[in-house]
């Protein structure tokens, strides 16, 4: 704690924005990062908490006021490497995590919490720009084969991991670039695609193979991978979209939110669309069904194609509007500090204008004689207390309404992993939530198949997705090798360098 009056010195200072008529203009990203000397001052609000929860908001356990105290003294060389100790891909984290360290933050409790999201995505920044992070293959290889099926945040971590154990490892994506979420499912002007691929190239100098176009079970054997790898990691991720099976579902313009995001993405980076398969909102009254993540990302995206309204609807009731950083005192009783608090929250993207909409159930979509989306019926709702004291959904009479539309996104999240593919080719069991059954080790019902991150405890976080990549990688060591010098924070274990 290098200044034990930071955090009665300084005030908490967030990212600046590009204003909103202007960012609508391009899909970059828009945030204004402070300056060098504005960031030591945020770091010099860190407490060094005797128990610093923010370790326990974290999912990879980052030792969060060590690096805060290092950019204080302005040692960001050595705060990277802090912070490359418990996460692969801190540029990503920085960028779209929603940062629930800064929920448990002892500052939080009745002043503004530690700038750590903007504090993290600094380090990460000037590592790239002064060349510090670079390539490190391992020294010596162990000549053990490890296949990794899925290469989103959780595939790239147990990569990493595992080829800096000295396994030599090969990366298989469906999709013709890798990345998977980072690359098809956040919008670019969250995170840049450069972003990822420099990543990528790093892994690339560090040994790692990437094979994309290859979908096993379909284009590439199961047998094959079994019989050429030592072991396998999935991490497809959660890409089985819940549905809205009600009337007029079979109309032109009704889209999952995961079949509209990945399109822009790839647009971005060159790909084109012949007009019969395009999805734009490009003068179009947009729906989007589904309040959370997902359905944020069609909002700005929506936004930027040119929409002529962007509505939202979300089935839950409308939380309390807490503003941006409650206090202990204010949050509610059954998400109380230091978990994550149930509020209000307003991305970005809605700022950027959406009509959003709570406790709305839609129940007809309705088209013209051509088979195209024209409206949808809605009526309200509401949860009732039933005898057996469960919370039961109710509709409320004569709340009936009709909305003009010609484009709904579906965005209500993921059901696990599909059934096709390598789920079903190489034969796994599923939990009863739908994911990949695993045990304590992360592995599957068939030995030597591990599986990671969305694809083993469903739709999360992608700081979650890293947490579960580097885990699942220690414990494919230690099955391939006897033991692992690989790091885990369930272990307890922050040892770095």
């Amino acid at each position: 704690m290098g200044d034990v009056r930071g955090f009665m010195k300084f005030s908490r200072q967030s990212f600046g924005k590009e204003p909103v008529a202007e960012r609508l203009k391009h899909y970059n990203e828009f945030l204004k990062v402070l300056s060098p000397a504005e960031l030591q001052e945020q770091g010099a609000r860190c407490m060094d908490c005797g128990v610093p929860f923010c370790h326990t908001g974290c999912p990879l356990g980052n030792i969060i006021p060590d690096w805060n105290d290092l950019v204080f003294r302005g040692q960001w060389r050595e705060a990277l490497d802090r912070l490359h100790a418990t996460n692969n891909f801190p540029e990503f984290t920085g960028r779209v995590c929603p940062a629930p360290c800064e929920s448990a933050c002892v500052l939080g409790i009745n002043e503004d919490p530690v700038a750590i999201k903007q504090i993290e995505m600094s380090i990460a920044d000037r590592g790239f720009d002064e060349g510090w992070i670079t390539a490190e293959p391992p020294l010596t290889r162990t000549g053990k084969k490890v296949a990794v099926v899925g290469s989103g945040p959780a595939g790239l971590a147990a990569a990493q991991q595992l080829n800096r154990a000295g396994h030599e490892v090969t990366v298989f994506e469906r999709a013709n670039r890798p990345g998977g979420l980072l690359m098809y499912g956040i919008p670019d002007f969250k995170l840049e695609k450069s972003r990822v691929w420099r990543r990528v190239e790093q892994m690339k100098a560090e040994g790692i193979e990437f094979r994309t176009n290859a979908n096993i079970g379909v284009n590439v054997d199961a047998a094959e991978l079994q019989r050429d790898y030592d072991a396998i990691v999935l991490c497809l991720g959660s890409t089985h979209p819940r549905d809205l099976p009600i009337p007029g579902r079979q109309l032109a313009g009704v889209h999952f939110a995961m079949e509209f995001l990945p399109q822009q993405n790839a647009r971005n980076q060159g790909d084109e669309f012949p007009p019969e398969v395009s999805i734009m909102a490009t003068g179009k009254d947009v729906i989007i069904i589904g309040g959370g993540d997902t359905g944020s990302d069609c909002t700005g995206t929506s936004n930027r194609h040119g929409a002529a309204s962007v509505t939202q609807f979300e089935l839950l009731p409308q939380p309390a509007d807490l503003g941006y950083y409650p206090r202990r005192a204010e949050r509610p009783a059954h998400t109380p500090w230091p978990n994550w608090p149930l509020m209000l929250r307003t991305s970005t993207s809605h700022e950027e204008g959406c009509d959003r909409h709570w406790s709305i159930l839609t129940k007809e979509f309705r088209g013209d004689a051509q088979g195209r989306l024209e409206s949808l019926v809605t009526v309200q709702v509401e949860f009732v207390t039933g005898a057996d004291g469960r919370q039961l959904l109710q509709e409320v009479p004569s709340t009936e309404k009709i909305w003009p539309c010609q484009l709904v996104l579906l965005a209500m999240g993921f059901l696990g992993p599909e059934k096709t593919g390598p789920v079903g080719a190489f034969g796994l069991e599923l939990d009863p939530r739908g994911n990949i059954k695993c045990d304590a080790n992360y592995m599957s019902t068939v030995e030597g198949i591990f599986a990671a991150g969305d694809a083993r405890r469903g739709q999360s976080l992608v700081v979650w997705a890293i947490h579960e990549g580097r885990e699942a990688a220690r414990a494919v060591d230690k099955y391939l090798m006897g033991a692992t010098h690989l790091p885990s924070v369930n272990a307890g274990d922050f040892a770095w360098k």
